[in-house]
């Protein structure tokens, strides 16, 4: 019998499996856009343990292993803004993104601030934005950063009504 994946809060514990899933899975994203150097492949369990206590993370597991994680925070302005998006290259394609996209919106959205939600993709990474599309996300921006990137920035409105719960 299988395990199944279940999704919940990560915990100061999970920081370096996240941070080493983080690693493994921007290695595609590196080698598409020439640069080793982005921010995934450089940020350290520091700043991970730091983001723990000053946003929503999120992490998929299987039994206890980190398979898939994602970050989000509501901005002032209500923006809420989500990032760094994994998934275990061997539990790619088969939804699990989709499910964590989902359940970062529902936790962000569901604390009442957030008036739409944004998100960054680099201009050749065409399975993640091909993800935000099937989800409703539009592009709304791009920004040139250098001869091998350009950002785009898509986003989403949140209905009034989306997070409302029945009592």
């Amino acid at each position: 019998m299988g395990m199944s994946v279940t999704i919940s809060e990560a915990a100061e514990a999970d920081a370096e499996q996240i941070l080493k899933l983080q690693y493994l899975c921007y290695q595609s994203e590196a080698e598409l856009y020439g640069d080793y150097s982005i921010e995934p492949l450089t940020q350290t369990l520091d700043s991970i343990k730091a983001e723990l206590t000053s946003g929503t993370v999120l992490v998929a597991r299987l039994g206890d292993e980190v398979v898939a994680s994602v970050r989000g925070t509501v901005d002032a302005d209500g923006t809420a803004r989500i990032g760094k998006l994994i998934v275990h290259p061997r539990m790619q394609r088969h939804g699990l993104g989709g499910r964590l996209l989902d359940a970062v919106e529902r936790r962000l959205g569901a604390a009442g601030a957030a008036k739409c939600f944004q998100l960054l993709s680099g201009h050749r990474s065409e399975q993640n934005l091909q993800l935000y599309r099937k989800h409703g996300y539009a592009p709304v921006g791009t920004q040139y950063v250098n001869e091998r990137l350009t950002r785009i920035t898509l986003a989403k409105d949140i209905p009034a009504d989306a997070f409302v719960t029945s009592a």
